[in-house]
């Protein structure tokens, strides 16, 4: 029998008892509103749980943290694999956002390119606790759309650099892994500083006064983050 949309009764063939001519195709039903929030409670949930305790967290533990059963954990992720993947790529896909609205603010507002660098990595500290990416020990990006989504964030800070470099608010010698790595670092909360929100835009604030054109001299070459 086909699935029928929610709201409607089924006919004697199994179709949607609509009026519609028989033989009419019948469109799917996609998930139900409930399930999807309890598949984003999960990915909220196993992102927290695995910075807390690492990869190796059990399912068992991310189930209890999103208040859910473990039964609906696998229903949505029916492994480990496919849960560490799913957690990559939403956070991959965070930071493209972050990325792509931070040109577009930019552009609205005409302001110099380092500052889309500052709203960019303003962003990234607001979506710290979300972020579960391989710089911060979390799983390789093995799949070929977490891997596209991947490049994409390397090319649009790339492009919030060159524009910077085009209007002379950013030096030529920064890379799109600079950023990368920095983000990273601003995505660990330290325990012990009280509200981690406002000191960490105050060091973004020393970092964007640092890629300058007129500031010292870089004292090593680029480091390339690993693309897994």
């Amino acid at each position: 029998m086909a699935e029928v949309e929610s709201g409607e009764t089924a006919g004697e063939d199994g179709g949607p008892s609509n009026g519609g001519p028989p033989g009419e195709k019948v469109r799917q039903r996609g998930p139900r509103r409930d399930a999807a929030d309890n598949r984003d409670r999960v990915l909220d949930a196993a992102a927290t749980a695995v910075r807390r305790e690492g990869i190796a967290v059990p399912m068992a533990t991310i189930a209890a943290d999103a208040g859910v059963g473990v039964g609906t954990v696998y229903r949505h992720f029916p492994c480990r694999e496919a849960l560490l993947n799913a957690l990559t790529h939403r956070s991959f896909e965070l930071v493209l956002a972050a990325a792509t609205r931070a040109a577009e603010a930019n552009a609205d507002a005409g302001e110099p390119g380092v500052e889309a660098v500052r709203r960019f990595l303003d962003r990234t500290v607001e979506h710290g606790g979300d972020l579960v990416m391989p710089m911060r020990g979390g799983p390789p990006a093995l799949d070929e759309r977490t891997v596209a989504v991947q490049s994409a964030v390397h090319a649009q800070l790339r492009a919030l650099l060159q524009a910077g470099v085009r209007d002379g608010s950013i030096r030529a010698d920064v890379t799109a892994g600079d950023l990368v790595i920095f983000g990273a670092l601003l995505t660990e909360r330290l325990p012990h500083v009280a509200d981690w929100n406002t000191a960490a835009r105050r060091v973004i604030d020393v970092y964007a006064a640092g890629l300058a054109p007129t500031a010292p001299p870089l004292r090593s070459t680029p480091v390339v983050p690993s693309p897994s």
